[in-house]
This record gives structure tokens, sequence and C-alpha cells, in this order.
């Protein structure tokens, strides 16, 4: 009766753990994401933006990372027609950091452009359609000790699956 009873209590605690750990790692789940930009190319010249996009879905709550030698270009939003044009727009200064993050905070297709001379009609813009958040599936667990690329996808929701799958193998050893 003791054995059963010294069973019992360990799978009590693995599962208060489980618990616990879903607790702490489901919000991160839902949590937003950051894309970089062209991955490890960076904001530059002669890429295919359009190509970096395939297959991304954007959602409020993520956010866009510019990154590029800080005085060699720069980031400007500009609306649709500025965008097939090429234009910087009238109003507003552009982002010039070499790290610029911008948060995606409405729905709806969103432009960017190099202003610097030539750049833009080079292949250095952007365009995306940012969708409603509350809508956005968990991106895909890449696991960090795979060495992923600049860019990728790392998920709060892979360490909240290795905590489960360890708390249910504990579970079951117990």
């Amino acid at each position: 009766m003791a054995l059963f009873a010294s069973k019992n209590k360990k799978m009590v605690v693995s599962m208060i753990a489980v618990v616990a750990a879903l607790a702490v790692f489901a919000p991160m789940m839902a949590s937003a994401t950051q894309y970089v930009v062209g991955d490890g190319k960076g904001w530059t010249k002669d890429f295919d933006y359009s190509a970096w996009t395939a297959g991304k879905q954007f959602f409020v709550g993520d956010s866009l990372v510019f990154n590029y030698p800080a005085g060699k270009h720069n980031v400007f939003k500009v609306n649709g027609t500025d965008f097939q044009q090429c234009s910087k727009p009238l109003v507003g200064a552009p982002l010039t950091t070499g790290s610029d993050e911008i948060p995606l905070k409405t729905t709806g297709k969103k432009w960017y452009i190099c202003g610097v001379t030539g750049h833009c009609a080079t292949g250095q813009k952007l365009v995306i359609t940012v969708l409603d958040g509350s809508a956005a599936p968990a991106p895909t667990p890449v696991s960090p000790s795979t060495g992923a690329a600049p860019g990728s996808i790392v998920s709060a929701g892979f360490a909240a699956a290795t905590v489960v799958a360890v708390g249910v193998l504990g579970m079951v050893m117990f």
C-alpha cells in the first residue's frame, strides 16, 4: 500500500510540474513573430523580396526587422503608388539605424522601399499583407541547437512541448 501511495504522490508532483510549465509557456506560444527581412542577406539591392515573402503569413502583432549597413541603405514606409514608382514619400523621415524594427499594428497591405537613389529600382522593396492577429497560427518550431539561420522562427512552443514531454515521461517512469 505504501508503494502505491508513493507512486501516486510522484504522479501528482509530475502532473503539477506539467501544468505549471504550461501556465508559463502557453502565453508565449501565441506570441508575435519577428521576421528578419531577407533573412541572412538582410535589406539589400538585387534580392528577390517577393520570393522571400512566399509562404509567409504576417499578422498584427508581428514585426519586421530591416538589417543593413547604416549609411548604405534606409527604409521608407510608402503607399502602393510610391512603391510602384519607387518614389520616396513627400513627408516622413526614413529609418536609418541599420537595424530597424517595424511593428505590424494594423491589417492590410504594407509597402517599404529603400530611398537611396537606384536601390528600389534594383529590387530593394518589399510588399506584405498583414492579417488579423487573432487567427495567427503558432510559428513552426525550430530547435535553437540546429544553428537556425538568422530570421528563422524559433517558437516558445518548442520549449513548452519539451517540458510537457519531460513531464509525461516522468509520470510514465514513476
